[in-house]
């Protein structure tokens, strides 16, 4: 048995779980998170995947990378959603990655678009 056959969870380090619980409850809509004995709190989502947020002050926002993308059948009705809330979408240019105004990159037939959370970790929402 090996990795393919595991479960796999996005991991996510911030500096302040309230801070962060009111961004990823708040604004996200992440719901029935689940306290873990580290501190963090673990959001299920939908196919058996989850998010979990932890307390680490050292590591918070230290990553440039992509850390989570959420994967959405309603792309679209999604990122009006969360523009709603109050997120903005960053602006990217990067090689073949060009975002348009409300911050939509559209790769292969994909539209994908980043946001930060209060850390600066870098979400990604992409059309499934």
């Amino acid at each position: 048995m090996g990795l393919e056959s595991c479960k796999v969870e996005a991991t996510v380090a911030v500096s302040d779980m309230g801070k962060a619980k009111e961004f990823y409850e708040g604004k996200l809509g992440l719901a029935g998170g689940t306290e873990e004995p580290d501190g963090g709190i673990t959001y299920q989502c939908a196919g058996g995947t989850a998010i979990h947020v932890y307390p680490s002050p050292d590591n918070a926002g230290k990553s440039a990378a992509t850390l989570a993308a959420f994967l959405s059948e309603d792309f679209d009705g999604l990122v009006e959603e969360l523009s709603s809330k109050g997120i903005a979408f960053e602006q990217i240019e990067m090689g073949p990655i060009k975002t348009n105004e409300q911050g939509i990159a559209e790769l292969g037939g994909e539209k994908i678009a980043w946001l930060k959370d209060p850390d600066g970790n870098t979400m990604g929402i992409a059309s499934a």
